[in-house]
């Protein structure tokens, strides 16, 4: 019976210990990744909105709008997650995982977006930010497996701007679009160029997060054979003439 209850008492603190309030409490599920997964759950409503804008009773000329306040919340968000755990001291592996991937879902969500009308990048663009964020992602999980988070690059930071600007542009691209003053094949092109631009310098931020974190990547890619760590005593000669009597007995 006093078995029972100690083990009892042990899984209350540890429950107590896991929910407590996200500031000041050692559980990984902080504020800052609290806005983080808000972020990964609210990119599909920029889709929704942007394809069945009249769904939702929104016309053409109030959509740029609706998705400036999209946009605006989901970057807002993006924001105070780094702020409140650099504030509150609760920096986590997971957070360092988390962030920049709702960075890319995010993103990639509104990229995806622009390829459909009136907007209509090429999804060849959009493919670059793919297989970027694709690599990067499983080498950072990768490493997060087996003990060690690989940190934010600068370059990544900046790569993060270039993008939030780049959507941002777009959207405001389609206000006088949708007042007529702005052609369908105006809004592809400058879109398209925008899109090129922020392809071009993820490409470099990629290639850059590699090369700053080769030492870790190949510490998990390459790894010494197990039979060459339990060779540790060295192989002595035999002596032959030991040998041949031994033979002859």
């Amino acid at each position: 019976m006093q078995q029972n209850v100690f083990k009892k008492r042990a899984i209350d603190n540890n429950i107590d210990r896991i929910v407590q309030h996200p500031i000041g409490g050692p559980t990984i599920w902080t504020v800052a990744n609290s806005l983080t997964f808000f972020r990964i759950f609210i990119s599909p409503v920029f889709l929704l909105i942007y394809l069945q804008h009249d769904v939702f009773g929104i016309n053409g000329q109030m959509l740029p709008y609706a998705l400036l306040l999209l946009l605006g919340v989901s970057e807002l968000s993006d924001a105070l997650d780094g702020l409140l755990a650099r504030k509150y001291n609760q920096v986590t592996d997971l957070g360092k995982i988390l962030d920049p991937m709702a960075d890319s879902i995010s993103r990639i969500s509104v990229f995806l977006t622009f390829t459909q009308p009136p907007v209509n990048v090429p999804v060849i663009c959009v493919f670059i930010f793919l297989y970027r964020d694709s690599v990067i992602s499983t080498l950072r999980t990768i490493c997060a497996l087996r003990g060690f988070a690989l940190a934010a690059r600068p370059s990544g930071k900046m790569k993060a701007i270039i993008q939030a600007v780049c959507c941002f542009v777009i959207v405001l691209l389609m206000i006088p679009h949708s007042l007529g003053q702005l052609s369908d094949e105006a809004l592809t092109q400058l879109s398209t160029v925008f899109v090129l631009v922020s392809a071009f310098y993820a490409l470099y931020s990629g290639v850059d997060y590699l090369y700053a974190n080769r030492v870790h990547i190949q510490r998990v890619l390459i790894r010494k054979p197990k039979h060459a760590l339990k060779c540790t005593r060295p192989i002595m000669a035999r002596d032959p003439i030991a040998s041949a009597v031994q033979a002859s007995s």
